[in-house]
């Protein structure tokens, strides 16, 4: 727990350092960009991110107020709201992808061997459930990375 710390927070400081807002939106996005032209409710965002509801709230808020994705009532359920990217939410994740994948190699991956990175890869596999496991690194702007492929760092990839 404690070096994953130590990464995740060194890879904020470089996207912040690089002018990117934090890690936490292109997760949040990344999630949005998924469903396509479909919506997604905030609940759904939540289970899919490692935020409680009020952070999801906040979050969608700071979002939709930066021009990143929209909020519209819900059609079937007058008391919720959907949620879906624009084009500047998608724009935002091609512009952080380079920055965000430089961060990862610099900070985890260009410390391990690729037959380590490989190794961990497999090992982490058994933790994520099978359908979770091909969304945890989709094909992110500039990312080679195919729906089934478990990664550890950009340039080591395990086909399931």
């Amino acid at each position: 727990m404690r070096a994953g710390h130590v990464v995740f927070t060194a890879i904020e400081s470089d996207l912040k350092s690089a002018g990117f807002p934090p890690l936490v939106w292109y997760d949040a996005l990344l999630e949005l960009r998924r469903v396509g032209a479909d919506r997604m409710r905030p609940m759904e965002l939540e289970r899919h991110t490692l935020l409680a509801q009020y952070g999801v709230s906040r979050l969608v808020a700071r979002l939709a107020g930066a021009g990143y994705l929209t909020i519209s009532p819900c059609a079937d359920d007058r008391r919720g709201h959907e949620l879906q990217i624009t084009e500047s939410g998608r724009a935002l994740l091609a512009d952080m992808w380079p920055a965000y994948a430089a961060a990862i190699q610099r900070h985890f991956g260009g410390h391990i061997s690729d037959a380590d990175a490989a190794t961990l890869a497999r090992l982490l596999r058994g933790f994520v459930p099978s359908p979770a496991r091909s969304s945890l690194f989709p094909n992110a702007p500039g990312c080679a990375l195919e729906p089934g492929i478990v990664a550890v760092r950009p340039s080591v990839a395990i086909r399931d």
